[in-house]
């Protein structure tokens, strides 16, 4: 018998929609519905028992219109989340230093962080657009297979 997972995606892309793509990955894997954060209500948020935060990271960081949703959120008890994005520079050291600004603030408000993904994104912020960009084509297939098995982990 297969368990519904009672989860929301929510993802604020900017640029080149990277992290939107890795959103619709994820969420089509686990079955649920993709929102950016002027689509939900917090009331919403707490009909759901997973919730994903993503977003690209601009300057160290997840893009501010995603931390300024979060921090906004209502105090929960014990409520899961994960937390995704995509970035012109990646790997686990970084992304785990990315991610902290918003893991700390979800953390202060409860929530139990279960798991952290990141990958590439075209880039082309600043300087890189003078040269055509950085990790074009990405994410790509190989990206969205990683997406769908972190996906999976999180069932």
């Amino acid at each position: 018998m297969e368990t519904k997972v009672s989860a929301l995606v929510i993802v604020y892309s900017y640029h080149h929609n990277n992290t939107e793509k890795i959103a619709e990955k994820i969420a089509n894997t686990l079955g649920v519905d993709v929102k950016h954060p002027d689509e939900i209500t917090l009331e919403e948020l707490g009909t759901y028992s997973l919730i994903g935060f993503g977003a690209g990271i601009d300057s160290g960081k997840h893009y501010a219109p995603l931390l300024e949703m979060a921090k906004a959120l209502p105090d929960v008890k014990d409520k899961k989340a994960f937390i995704f994005s995509t970035s012109g520079i990646y790997g686990k050291k970084k992304m785990l230093k990315d991610h902290s600004a918003l893991r700390d603030i979800l953390i202060s408000k409860g929530y139990i962080i279960i798991n952290e993904f990141s990958c590439a994104g075209f880039n082309t912020n600043s300087i890189l657009k003078t040269f055509g960009g950085m990790n074009k084509g990405k994410p790509n297939a190989d990206d969205f297979k990683m997406a769908e098995d972190f996906a999976l982990q999180l069932m």
